[in-house]
């Protein structure tokens, strides 16, 4: 059982106690008289009722300065409360919207360190791929932080902000531009390795490649739903992207249009496909805003994205069908 602390700081009739023990899974609380003004009230969730209570909290009538709220997670609880049977077969159990929210925000901006790791994930795949070694590929994926734009572009879809979908956008394209200009500087320097297996592999492309994007997205989005950003999640989603991207630059280094083609619909296709499975496990696990307007435009953002992306898929995955046939 998964517990989570909130922290309310506000005036003294702010937080009615009583009223909330009524209509939330309250475990305990604690109130603590911090200044005459202001009250401390702690109060201790399962996690899955946090999302609600924030949305409570967030409906009360008060401007933003007359409280702050903070939530906490909590390591363990002593005594241990027993689970009971109808807990254990809850829906899947994940971090309010507001937690999500922040880590995303947070995932979709372009920092300094988000520009080092890319060119350092592009550098070390560049070479792993011209020396053919599985090994040094996957050490650039482990450096590769794309997995939080993406799936935050996914996200944003889903709660229907566009500026965060704009912010994510952004910040992928910068993501997949530095590895391929890395690429095609590389080529100048060095022969395309044709002859390499990691470089073969990414200029074939069958639908086994759009299953494992699929899976890739999923896996990157139920990490984000469980607050487990893990670096085994984010391989799974550099995999699908750095390596075809990196070598897509390097055919283009050489001038070869024709060659590159494999290799962009291979991007493309990882791409579509990470974005769609996102959606639909943000939308599965509940994720929407808590206002009419907002659900609304919410509503149209997700219908418009699932229908754009699915469209720009089935297309890839037709000239995927027609490039193996052919």
């Amino acid at each position: 059982m998964s517990l989570q602390l909130l922290e309310i700081y506000a005036p003294k009739n702010f937080v009615n106690i009583e009223e909330i023990k009524e209509n939330f899974s309250v475990i305990s609380y604690w109130n603590f008289e911090e200044e005459k003004e202001k009250h401390l009230t702690r109060i201790l969730l399962e996690t899955n009722d946090v999302e609600p209570m924030l949305d409570y909290l967030e409906s009360l009538p008060a401007s933003e300065d007359d409280y702050q709220v903070m939530l906490l997670s909590v390591q363990t609880y002593l005594p241990r409360k027993k689970e009971k049977e109808e807990d254990k077969k809850k829906k899947l159990q994940r971090a309010s919207r507001h937690e999500l929210y922040t880590t995303v925000q947070g995932a979709s901006r372009i920092s300094v360190s988000y520009i080092w790791f890319i060119i350092f994930s592009a550098i070390v795949a560049a070479v792993g791929i011209i020396k053919s070694s599985p090994a040094i590929v996957i050490g650039a994926m482990l450096i590769a932080p794309l997995i939080g734009p993406v799936t935050a572009i996914s996200f944003a879809s889903v709660l229907g902000d566009y500026k965060l979908i704009r912010q994510s956008i952004i910040t992928s394209l910068v993501g997949i531009g530095i590895p391929l200009v890395i690429a095609a500087i590389f080529s100048f320097f060095f022969d395309p390795p044709i002859y390499s297996d990691e470089f073969l592999s990414r200029t074939d492309i069958h639908i086994i490649d759009f299953i494992a994007a699929i899976v890739s997205g999923a896996a990157g989005a139920l990490s984000f739903v469980k607050r487990n950003t893990g670096a085994l999640v984010g391989v799974m989603v550099s995999v699908a992207l750095i390596p075809p991207t990196v070598v897509f630059g390097m055919i283009l280094g050489t001038g070869n249009w024709t060659k590159a083609l494999v290799p962009f619909i291979l991007l493309m296709v990882n791409v579509c496909s990470i974005l769609l499975s996102a959606v639909i496990v943000f939308w599965l696990s509940g994720i929407k805003p808590n206002n009419w307007q907002d659900i609304q435009r919410a509503n149209i953002s997700r219908k418009l994205s699932l229908i754009f992306i699915l469209t720009i898929t089935v297309i890839l995955v037709t000239a995927i069908l027609f490039i193996n046939v052919v």
